[in-house]
């Protein structure tokens, strides 16, 4: 494993070890978007690595993202949406939470099959230590993202429907290029 791949994993383990012990499960609302994310970060990832490091460069037609572009997409997001309540993503990430522009840079690096399973791992361990360090009495404040003023809440709610989206996405990914889900097998 290089170096910056070193220090990204040890700087998501660190992310996830700086969450107090007694925060690390939640209960309510929060709790059930941290469990229905595990199931969805499970499928994702298995999808990455049942897909063979030839279909990242597929996209099923000009102009849409191919395969690679959309599971760091994904991954952007899963940094860029914790920043944007107030969760600075890793400095080595290089997303801002007032600049999207940074989260579609992102998405478009140029890695290998195996750093991109890497950063997806490390954005979903993010994700989930912001999630369960969130506080509950913050949920109905309001923020503006997108240009669209939402509550706290309503945000969590969309970054775990978002990673919905991406999973039908990328199942249908899977399947043009014949790979089967390894859950449906």
């Amino acid at each position: 494993m290089c170096s910056a791949a070193r220090l990204g994993t040890l700087s998501a383990l660190l992310v996830v070890l700086s969450v107090p012990v007694g925060t690390q499960k939640r209960e309510g609302l929060m709790g059930d978007l941290i469990r229905d994310i595990d199931q969805v970060q499970t499928k994702i990832v298995g999808l990455a690595r049942a897909m063979p490091e030839g279909t990242y460069g597929w996209r099923p037609t000009k102009g849409v993202r191919s395969t690679s572009e959309t599971l760091l997409h994904v991954a952007a997001d899963n940094y860029f949406l914790p920043a944007a309540m107030g969760m600075s993503a890793p400095p080595e990430m290089g997303i801002d939470a007032k600049d999207y522009k940074t989260t579609v840079a992102f998405e478009k690096k140029s890695m290998t099959r195996d750093q991109v399973i890497s950063e997806l791992e490390k954005s979903f361990a993010f994700l989930k230590a912001s999630m369960t360090s969130f506080p509950e009495e913050k949920l109905d404040a309001s923020l503006d993202v997108f240009g669209q003023k939402m509550s706290h809440r309503a945000l969590w709610v969309s970054t775990t429907t978002h990673l919905h989206e991406h999973l039908g996405q990328l199942i249908a990914y899977a399947r043009s290029n014949d790979v089967t889900p390894p859950w449906s097998k």
